[in-house]
């Protein structure tokens, strides 16, 4: 593999072990500009009586070769495995002493792969990037937008565009919606990347605000690439993507929306708005859809501000 890879080089060290105190002795001797510890589940601690893996060898792993790097200076990286619900295996003592951590997400049988900063000490959290795995290992992506947004379908309706940031730099997203007539005396309600109890309050303002009847239908959310979006300015996407699957009319190509729905049906500024603007007007978007305040500020020919959920979707329908 290390042939296929071309990454054989005499400044690469391979060391099989597992004991702590091991590790310790050689990574010492060697002076290491980069370590790399891959898992700390598997290694332990001679130390102590518990097993690799538990709370205690945890803790005591991370915390010692933490500290071997602030004395050598040396860069490490801590390998951790994740539990179904895709958090780090083990206590979170772990997040919390290292300066860092990046989550490597990915579905399985897909050649792409997410990079995407959870915490970071010395710098913006949720800067994303995008990989693709090759014969010769990742590849980066160096447009994670027009990786999201390459294969959507604009003649088909419940898909729109959501510029997303919670870092420094926005990224497009498709959100998809599927809406059918229910076969269940329960109506369902699915998500894939989003909260479903966000979803659920979202079909509620949009029965009470714009009535959209939605009781009796099966509701789908999809956001494409596998990626997690937990911020309020995703709201608005959801919402038109929905509306667009029920009345079965495409949106716009040319159109991107974001901002927070309010439960009264107000449309409520989010934060990186003008960072969000200018990535969707860099891909040719001409009808940026975002909160009034916003449109107001801008004071942009492409941003259409609006205060209300059933002005957006009067002007959009």
């Amino acid at each position: 593999r290390a042939k296929r890879l071309k990454a054989l080089n005499e400044n690469i060290f391979v060391l099989s072990e597992t004991v702590l105190e091991k590790i310790e002795e050689v990574a010492q001797e060697l002076n290491p500009d980069i370590l790399i510890l891959d898992s700390v589940q598997t290694v332990f601690s001679a130390e102590l009586a518990s097993s690799a893996g538990s709370v205690s060898q945890v803790r005591e792993v991370t915390y010692r070769i933490t500290e071997f790097s602030k004395k050598s200076g040396a860069v490490s990286f801590i390998v951790g495995h994740v539990n179904k619900e895709g958090q780090i295996a083990g206590p979170k003592v772990l997040e919390h002493i290292v300066d860092t951590v990046l989550q490597f997400e990915g579905e399985r049988g897909s050649f792409y792969r997410i990079l995407k900063v959870v915490k970071n000490r010395f710098g913006p959290a949720g800067e994303v990037a995008v990989f693709k795995m090759t014969s010769f290992g990742l590849e980066e992506v160096p447009e994670p937008s027009a990786f999201f947004i390459s294969e959507r379908n604009i003649d088909r309706a419940g898909t729109v565009i959501f510029p997303y940031t919670e870092g420094t730099k926005p990224v497009l997203l498709e959100v998809q919606a599927l809406v059918l007539p229910s076969v269940y005396s329960t109506p369902q309600r699915r998500s894939e990347g989003f909260n479903p109890n966000r979803l659920s309050l979202i079909l509620a303002i949009l029965e009470k605000e714009a009535n959209i009847f939605l009781r009796d239908k099966d509701v789908f959310v999809n956001i494409v690439g596998g990626m997690e979006v937990d911020e309020p300015g995703v709201d608005l996407a959801v919402a038109l993507a929905i509306t667009s699957s029920v009345k079965n009319k495409p949106i716009p190509p040319e159109v991107a929306v974001f901002g927070e729905l309010g439960l009264t049906g107000e449309i409520r500024n989010v934060y990186f708005a003008k960072a969000r603007v200018d990535e969707a007007k860099r891909f040719g978007f001409k009808r940026i859809l975002v909160p009034k305040s916003v449109a107001e500020e801008l004071k942009d020919p492409t941003v259409e501000g609006y205060s209300h959920i059933s002005q957006l979707l009067e002007a959009v329908f």
